[in-house]
């Protein structure tokens, strides 16, 4: 009975990337002008919550945010959730509205065809083989800061195995945070993995969840208590998903 849902799964996944990249390419005239200059940031970052919303909708998903009352205007924070899909980064763009951020991620996503060109222009890109771009990436984050932008990190580093519930974190995220004496505020994406997981054949329709705890300062914090904290956080998300799972 699965084997007939192969090709319903793969016409999904080619209807995931349609609304990819048919948005940006109607909205690139836009999209070129706001990343030309990094003053632009928020407008840029609009158009990147529609094109969010219309690959979540499009794909049948039902989100639901709980929590988002929280930020507060013309404070930067750092922003840390479980990964488990290619649908966190939509889901992180609705969940966080009227309140620019930017995105840390890996450099290899460069290489997608006109979503590269894009991302490489308004994320802080990260290799995680050379010590030196992870230093670079401190920096960077500094400057976006400085703009008055929060910054989003998915902390596990990459995508574990599909059968980690929650893996460990990085310090990434947390030096950042504690260098910059930015509250941290844990999120809890609940349902991205069955709705769309790094396993081309499988994904659904759907309710797609999504909780933003209260932040966890980090004012006063030295950086020998970064473990402390990112064990903090790391639980907050941890028990959330583990009590979904009972």
């Amino acid at each position: 009975m699965k084997v007939l849902l192969y090709p319903l799964w793969f016409l999904y996944r080619i209807w995931f990337y349609m609304l990819m990249l048919v948005p940006i390419i109607i909205l690139f005239p836009f999209i070129f002008v706001t990343i030309l200059s990094e003053k632009t940031y928020p407008l840029f970052f609009k158009i990147a919550r529609l094109w969010a919303k219309i690959i979540l909708i499009g794909m049948g998903f039902r989100y639901s945010i709980e929590g988002d009352e929280i930020f507060e205007d013309g404070k930067s924070y750092m922003l840390v959730a479980n990964h488990t899909s290619m649908t966190d980064i939509m889901l992180m763009l609705i969940a966080v509205k009227n309140h620019p951020f930017v995105f840390v991620g890996k450099k290899e996503l460069v290489k997608i065809p006109i979503f590269g060109f894009i991302y490489k222009r308004v994320c802080i890109l990260v290799d995680r083989k050379s010590s030196k771009s992870r230093y670079e990436v401190f920096e960077r984050a500094q400057k976006r800061i400085q703009q008055g932008l929060s910054i989003c990190i998915f902390p596990e580093g990459g995508v574990p195995d599909e059968s980690v519930l929650l893996d460990e974190f990085k310090d990434g995220a947390f030096r950042i945070a504690i260098e910059h004496q930015l509250p941290i505020v844990p999120m809890t994406f609940f349902d991205n993995k069955q709705r769309f997981s790094y396993t081309f054949f499988s994904g659904t329709p759907g309710k797609m969840r999504a909780v933003i705890h209260p932040p966890i300062e980090t004012k006063g914090k030295g950086m020998e208590e970064r473990h402390q904290i990112k064990e903090e956080v790391r639980q907050i998300i941890l028990a959330d998903l583990e009590n979904d799972n009972k």
